[in-house]
């Protein structure tokens, strides 16, 4: 018999989209989620409240649990997601690929042929998680270093690669069902 904890730890949380009263809990889950990148409490507000319709929130309990942030990259037809963050109270439950299947069969992502995201080469979850995502729904993933260590972050952060997924047609028909 599973114990209350192992119950509630298996409860799959509800995935929305979040709203600006979310922002300082979304900024607390980020801080949680170590490697990423920490921004300010007001960035996460104004994603929540500006890009509403290409992030995500799982929540659970009233808790946020799981928190993508996106937008679609202004004049392509991508869709670009810059933070995946589960909380360690929620790990295990293949919650970040939920919510990135989640946002792409949104009407506000319909356009989007591609998702891009920048990881660093040493961040094994992430790259697990968008090779995981990119089999699951059969959509290639290719990867470059873009955003270099030293031209770009003057050596204080390492170079960023950008993964990009193709988006195959069967998920657009999917939307259209």
């Amino acid at each position: 018999m599973p114990t209350e904890t192992e119950t509630t730890r298996s409860r799959m949380p509800r995935l929305r989209k979040p709203q600006a009263t979310d922002g300082a809990e979304i900024w607390k889950l980020v801080k949680e989620c170590k490697p990423l990148d920490e921004n300010s409490m007001y960035c996460n507000l104004v994603q929540a409240e500006h890009f509403r319709d290409t992030c995500v929130v799982a929540e659970r309990d009233g808790e946020i649990l799981g928190w993508i942030s996106g937008h679609m990259i202004p004049e392509k037809d991508e869709l670009f997601v810059w933070q995946v963050a589960v909380s360690p109270r929620a790990r295990g439950l293949g919650l970040g690929k939920k919510m990135l299947k989640h946002l792409i069969d949104r009407n506000e992502c319909a356009d989007a042929n591609h998702l891009k995201t920048t990881i660093t080469e040493d961040n094994d979850a992430s790259w697990g998680l968008f090779r995981s995502f990119a089999r699951d729904i059969g959509g290639d993933l290719t990867d470059e270093p873009h955003f270099h260590e030293e031209h770009h972050f003057d050596g204080h952060h390492d170079t960023e690669h950008m993964v990009t997924i193709s988006l195959p047609e069967v998920i657009s028909l999917n939307r259209a069902a």
